[in-house]
């Protein structure tokens, strides 16, 4: 599809904080052609006004579990261990494909109409989520959740290996396929080793769980008499390009494996607020060169898939914990919401930034908007005044998903029936 976007400020993302006052964008063959001026023979079979938007990168949602929609505020305000142990565990045991599918595309509905592009899932039963994602035209990293050891743990790394040949690079190449254990207290050591000739096999990058909580870290001095993050780079686990999420409890010892080893860490700061798991150390972090995203983890400790929303909790909670007001400033957490996903995801060469030749994932922000005005600066307002509401468009893979706020690709209403279906017929299966 040939789409030209006229008349645009664009925030490249490429120059830090440089924005391109009134330009044109040409998108063909799902790649950004140019940007300033239009060739000639360039016919676009669509045309975008950019007047009063900022145009740019598509935001990226580096940790999610986006079938746990149909969770939604079952189970709130309740401690981490009984949250996830007492409610969320069982709950998952009756789980079946349709939950997943309907589940993961109210998730992507939500995603699409606050500006997200891309997105990093782990869960269960993900050929479900892949072919949501094939069908509403979204990018996504995907990987099957490991856990256990023996027999059963052998037989989901032989689903992953098979979910792997299925779909990595389809979609038009906008699925790649990770390995996912899914933490060191539901993964043995054997076990992880394992994961890790698997991935490397496949040249597949790991996404795990790692200090997310006082107790996690506490119950792995005790077994193993070191900490979580200690304890995978023991195993090997580092070898590898991998995406830590959480990383709230981490010392000084741990932040400096994790810089070492080129780690990215995928900070979650609703979903660590909300179960009361505390905050990561992100100022630490960034000032070691840790490459930091953001995600929002499952709608189920959030409750929401609003990205915007996490890139201001980062550019605020920052701030307080240091009691620094230069904490995280705006042009940082706006980096973290989109190149630094993009670097977590592996995919910094095709997504992240507005330049020629990328892949043509890209949102429009209506500035037209009275909590936008006075409009002094730009990226300040992206990160503390910007609403999700406020996406007009988005594109992906140079298709055009949602313009003037009506989604292209999927029928809200039936999936909005189904996923409430399906969500109150789950848990009459767990009684």
């Amino acid at each position: 599809m040939k789409i030209l976007i006229k008349n645009a400020n664009v925030l490249s993302m490429a120059n830090d904080k440089e924005i391109l006052e009134n330009v044109n964008i040409s998108i063909k063959d799902g790649k950004i052609m140019t940007i300033g001026d239009i060739p000639e023979d360039f016919t676009p079979e669509s045309i975008i006004d950019g007047r009063e938007k900022i145009v740019m990168p598509g935001l990226i949602n580096s940790h999610t579990h986006v079938a746990m929609s149909v969770f939604r505020n079952y189970a709130d305000d309740l401690p981490f261990w009984p949250w996830l142990t007492e409610k969320i565990w069982p709950l998952e045991e009756k789980l079946i494909a349709e939950d997943v599918y309907w589940g993961s595309m109210l998730s992507i509905i939500e995603m699409i109409q606050s500006g997200i592009t891309c997105f990093a899932d782990m869960y269960f039963f993900m050929d479900e989520t892949a072919r949501a994602v094939k069908e509403s035209g979204m990018r996504a990293s995907l990987v099957r959740g490991l856990t256990g050891e023996g027999e059963e743990g052998i037989d989901k790394i032989k689903e992953t290996i098979e979910f792997y040949k299925r779909w990595n690079n389809e979609a038009d190449g906008r699925i790649t396929v990770e390995a996912g254990p899914h933490a060191p207290y539901t993964c043995s050591a054997d076990y992880l080793e394992k994961i890790i000739k698997m991935a490397s096999d496949h040249d597949m990058r790991i996404h795990i769980h790692l200090s997310e909580s006082k107790k996690e870290v506490e119950d792995s001095y005790k077994k193993h008499n070191k900490s979580p993050i200690k304890h995978v780079n023991d195993i090997g686990l580092f070898e590898l390009p991998t995406m830590a999420a959480h990383c709230v409890h981490v010392s000084d010892e741990d932040i400096n494996i994790l810089a070492q080893k080129g780690v990215s860490v995928l900070n979650n700061p609703s979903s660590n607020l909300k179960l009361g798991n505390g905050f990561a150390p992100v100022e630490k972090m960034t000032e070691q060169g840790i490459n930091v995203a953001l995600g929002t983890d499952g709608s189920s400790s959030n409750n929401n898939l609003n990205m915007f929303e996490e890139m201001n909790l980062a550019g605020l909670i920052n701030k307080g914990v240091n009691l620094d007001s230069t904490s995280i400033p705006a042009s940082t957490a706006l980096k973290m919401g989109t190149i630094n996903g993009a670097k977590a995801l592996g995919l910094d060469s095709m997504i992240g930034t507005i330049e020629e030749g990328k892949k043509a994932d890209i949102i429009l922000v209506d500035m037209k908007k009275a909590h936008l005005y006075p409009k002094h600066n730009s990226i300040s307002a992206l990160i503390y005044s910007a609403q999700a509401a406020d996406v007009d468009t988005v594109i992906v893979n140079g298709e055009i998903l949602m313009e003037n706020r009506e989604l292209k690709t999927i029928d809200v209403e039936e999936v909005m029936f189904n996923a409430e279906k399906f969500a109150k017929d789950l848990v009459i299966r767990k009684k």
